[in-house]
């Protein structure tokens, strides 16, 4: 149910806020990481080399999507703390009919022209046509995808971040039985793994529909749903927008890393699929973390409260640190089994391995940048995460190029272009952040 995020002892609260979104998306993970294994270890390397290619192009429309809701979600939040409850339907029912109309146009650009986006990626001959039915098939369920995490987002936004969990779980679920029944007893390879996920994503937008018609009021708009306000429009897109470009950048640079990655041949463009799981576990909680402050000082921000802003941030930037060193201790021991998930391929196996023993001494940095994240977000900020954002894309890419193709380094070369990336990016941050909190 929702809660007034305004009141009460803060450290408890983020905590409590947190961890539903964390175990959200390690099941949103879990079940990427499945589809992975499953058609690594079943169907082959070549096949866990297509979803590899084809999934930084997926992850970057739905971040950009989730950027959306992210952006709408701190209007949602800032009116929630004020009590504008007849505004803020006006700003629900506003942004959903946008963002749907967007994900579908979306779908329509990708659908037509992936054979296209792919040859941009330099994704091997050997493996685009079976990339390219995986990324059509996963493109459908979009729309659903958007819906969800509109309405997961939402939730979060008042207070509520456990819903949207049991929700995640009940398709992750359906998720990992798809893949069983379509992959390995219907022998659909790629695609079966696709559709598994585009029915996963279905049931989790239509569970989420159900509960809130059912439970949340303020959200229970009936025709409503149909009222389009342009004033609000135009500063969700603002908000949208901007957050969208934000979530996005990393992305597009991965895309650019995965188009390097490529030229490496097939095993290290199957290692990079495996590692791209694998690292999602360890750092998407760290923005989670950030996401929780963000709606925390939302809220409170729409109520007047800076003190508890203020201790919003010192707890969540305490729990960022403490996750990012636990998180770069287990990888250290556990690379080799976490890669042997995916696949037995000697080759492959030592490639990620080398790349995860890099990347484990890092998660202190991103930790940090992405509490500050957080907190700008939350004070409505958007300039300087985005900004930010686009420095560590840039510095990461030109790093990666020039250790790859200059240093010969392989792939050992992508860890330390992260590194540079993230200290560029808090390096930007922290005098914003030091001006702000000394007021």
């Amino acid at each position: 149910m929702t809660k007034d995020l305004t009141k009460g002892a803060m450290f408890p609260a983020i905590i409590r806020f947190t961890i539903p979104l964390i175990l959200g998306n390690l099941l949103q993970l879990t079940y990427n990481a499945i589809d992975g294994i499953v058609v690594g270890r079943y169907v082959g390397r070549e096949a866990l080399a297509a979803v590899g290619t084809g999934n930084p192009l997926v992850t970057l429309m739905i971040l950009f999507l989730q950027g959306i809701c992210l952006g709408a979600g701190i209007l949602i939040g800032t009116l929630y703390g004020a009590k504008d409850y007849e505004t803020l339907k006006l700003q629900i029912s506003t942004a959903m009919t946008a963002g749907i109309g967007f994900s579908l146009a979306l779908t329509a650009v990708v659908f037509a022209a992936a054979p296209m986006f792919l040859e941009i990626l330099q994704v091997d001959t050997a493996i685009s046509a079976e990339a390219a039915v995986y990324l059509r098939v996963i493109m459908c369920g979009l729309v659903f995808n958007f819906i969800y995490n509109f309405f997961a987002s939402t939730l979060r936004a008042m207070g509520d971040s456990k819903s949207p969990l049991f929700f995640l779980g009940i398709s992750a679920v359906v998720n990992v039985i798809g893949d069983l029944v379509f992959v390995i007893a219907f022998a659909m390879g790629t695609a079966g793994c696709a559709v598994s996920t585009v029915l996963s994503e279905a049931l989790s937008c239509l569970l989420c529909w159900c509960y809130i018609r059912k439970n949340i009021p303020v959200m229970n708009l009936g025709k409503q749903w149909f009222r389009f306000d342009r004033r609000l429009l135009g500063q969700t897109i603002r908000y949208g927008f901007v957050s969208a470009l934000q979530q996005s950048t990393v992305q597009i640079g991965k895309l650019s890393i995965q188009g390097t990655v490529n030229t490496m041949g097939v095993t290290a463009t199957a290692a990079f699929a495996a590692i791209n799981r694998i690292d999602d576990f360890a750092y998407i909680p760290e923005q989670n973390i950030g996401h929780a402050m963000t709606s925390v000082m939302a809220q409170n921000r729409g109520a007047g409260e800076t003190k508890r802003i203020k201790e919003a941030f010192r707890a969540g930037m305490y729990i960022e640190l403490v996750y990012g060193g636990i998180t770069g201790i287990l990888l250290l021991f556990l690379a080799n089994p976490l890669m042997r998930l995916f696949t037995q391929d000697e080759m492959t196996v030592i490639t990620g391995e080398q790349y995860l023993h890099l990347i484990a001494f890092m998660y202190m940095i991103p930790a940090v940048t992405n509490g500050v994240q957080g907190y700008f977000r939350g004070m409505g900020d958007l300039k300087i995460t985005l900004w930010s954002s686009l420095i560590n894309m840039g510095v990461r890419v030109a790093v990666c190029f020039f250790l790859v193709f200059g240093c010969k380094m392989g792939i050992t070369a992508l860890p330390w272009a992260y590194l540079a990336g993230w200290l560029a990016m808090m390096l930007y941050e922290l005098p914003f952040l030091w001006r702000r909190l000394v007021k």
